[in-house]
């Protein structure tokens, strides 16, 4: 792989990978883009970072990529939101193989119990084919429409060891995966996980994993604040929100992850997800597929439009997907925060391009007030990125044309 990276707005690398007519990304051509250059001459307010990637192919074929960043520090914290979810959902599917007991696959009926009176039973999901929940279905309900319960069944069976220990093995090391979402739980508690059987189609059992209790303590050392206050029920509390025990995704992993699931041949084995050719498939197909498509679990478009979770498309617009695109990716908003890692692609125009990008979007600095400039600023600042990122790849010249065959799935 080739790598360059562009700090904060001083593009000095580009003279290593782009020819004189090249355009050189978000310094030329930013003009036709407002809120896009709004946000770039405001960094620091709006605490954006951005990863864009270039992909060429050499002669065999295969990746080789050059970064562009704009204000990217692995250090500075953001909440993610819900993009751990995309981890958690791949990791699930490497635990499901290292079991390796015959008969046991990602459909496998899957049953929460519960122990305690904070956890929650998960006995049957009326969602699926068959009624019962499983690794396969609660993985489709993330990425089709982040379901926030499926996430949590996934994290209740990995547990904050496994997720930590997999994803530092891979070099993941700005990660910290350590509660479930939307669920009302003490960092204690998020550290136990419900006990869960795994049934077959005759009821019999083929694994029965017991309550699990996570010793380590995973947070972020830097004891995080965001916002000059916050809402604690109907209570105003005047003071910034600790972030030291909620979830910590870094934009260089997130990117990471997107780019290991897609071109997992780019990257040392140590470093790759490892899951089959089938699985990643499945998670391919999922991440790209849009909820109307899907029959099991079903979507309706008035409650989920094709660019529901397409930022880069502009995730506020209901109109038709376009036909030869493709978003493979995986979307969060909360506290303020929007984020989208995704690898993008036109099939008709031979584009493909990865990007990520988060933007903090709270002028009254005051949390779960519901008052985020996302529609204002948020998504507009993606699609105005998606655009122009898109026009930049439709002038670039490529040596060698990407076969996509192998992302096209029958949805």
């Amino acid at each position: 792989m080739t790598r360059y990276f562009l700090p904060m707005l001083l593009l000095a690398a580009h003279l290593i990978s782009c020819s004189p007519a090249d355009k050189v990304p978000f310094e030329d051509g930013v003009d036709g883009y407002p809120t896009l250059r709004k946000v770039l001459e405001d960094v620091d307010k709006y605490q954006v970072q951005i990863i864009y990637t270039q992909i060429d192919r050499n002669e065999h074929g295969n990746a080789m990529f050059t970064d562009y960043t704009v204000n990217l520090d692995d250090k500075r914290y953001f909440y993610p939101a819900s993009t751990v979810k995309l981890p958690v959902a791949i990791l699930a599917l490497e635990w499901l193989e290292e079991q390796n007991i015959d008969a046991f696959t990602a459909e496998t009926s899957m049953l929460v119990d519960s122990v305690r009176p904070f956890q929650v039973r998960a006995l049957e999901d009326f969602s699926s084919k068959d009624s019962l929940p499983s690794i396969a279905h609660y993985i489709k309900k993330i990425l089709l429409v982040s379901d926030n319960d499926a996430y949590n069944r996934l994290y209740e069976l990995l547990g904050q060891d496994y997720i930590t220990q997999k994803l530092r093995e891979k070099g993941l090391e700005h990660t910290i995966i350590n509660h479930r979402l939307s669920f009302a739980a003490s960092p204690g508690e998020n550290r136990i996980s419900n006990p869960i059987r795994f049934v077959d189609s005759s009821g019999n059992t083929i694994l029965t994993l017991p309550e699990r209790i996570t010793e380590s303590i995973y947070s972020n050392v830097d004891k995080p604040i965001i916002g000059k206050a916050f809402y604690d029920g109907d209570s105003l509390v005047q003071q910034g929100l600790d972030f030291t025990f909620k979830n910590k995704l870094a934009l260089s992993d997130l990117h990471g992850i997107v780019e290991r699931i897609i071109f997992p041949m780019s990257f040392v084995e140590s470093s790759r997800f490892a899951i089959t050719e089938d699985h990643r498939e499945f998670i391919l197909k999922y991440m790209s597929m849009l909820p109307a498509e899907s029959d099991f679990p079903a979507y309706s478009k008035t409650s989920y439009w094709d660019k529901y979770s397409k930022f880069y498309l502009n995730g506020s617009d209901k109109s038709n997907f376009p036909p030869s695109i493709r978003i493979f990716n995986k979307t969060g908003e909360a506290y303020g925060h929007l984020l989208d890692a995704s690898y993008y692609v036109d099939f008709d125009k031979g584009i493909e391009f990865f990007v990520s990008a988060v933007i903090y979007v709270n002028e009254n600095e005051t949390l779960n007030d519901d008052r985020y400039e996302y529609e204002e600023i948020g998504l507009p600042f993606f699609s105005e990125l998606g655009d122009y990122l898109y026009q930049l790849e439709s002038e670039r010249k490529k040596t060698v044309p990407a076969d996509f065959n192998k992302f096209k799935f029958k949805y």
